[in-house]
């Protein structure tokens, strides 16, 4: 399957079955990363991370505590799409990997960042 991100009016097309979207908090400036699977449906989230915690921030009752961060498994519906902020308002944008290559998103100020299956 094929993973369309449409970026500042650019289209990039990943061939990938799993990714990594990471990001900072724009206020608590905390590390946060979630995987995600690439199925028929659409994305899957499969896990989420933090490494820590604040305000509106705060790990669920089942998250566990592994190598300095907070990890669980996210119970939600596939999505057709996520679209990421890009206010450029936080210092930096967000990094999607898969299949061994990143890209940056978002970290100027410009329409939102839409991932989604190609073709959905």
């Amino acid at each position: 399957m094929a993973l369309c991100v449409l970026a500042g009016g650019k289209l990039a097309m990943l061939a990938a079955s799993a990714f990594t979207l990471a990001w900072t908090h724009s206020i608590e400036k905390t590390a946060w990363e979630e995987d995600w699977q690439v199925i028929p449906a659409g994305l899957q989230l499969v896990e989420a991370r933090v490494k820590g915690s604040g305000a509106g921030m705060e790990p669920p009752p089942d998250a566990r505590l592994e190598d300095g961060w907070f990890v669980w498994k996210p119970d939600m519906p596939a999505q057709d799409r996520l679209t990421l902020a890009a206010s450029g308002a936080t210092g930096a944008g967000w990094t999607l990997c898969a299949a061994g290559e990143c890209l940056s998103l978002g970290e100027d100020a410009s329409a939102p960042v839409t991932v989604q299956l190609c073709g959905g």
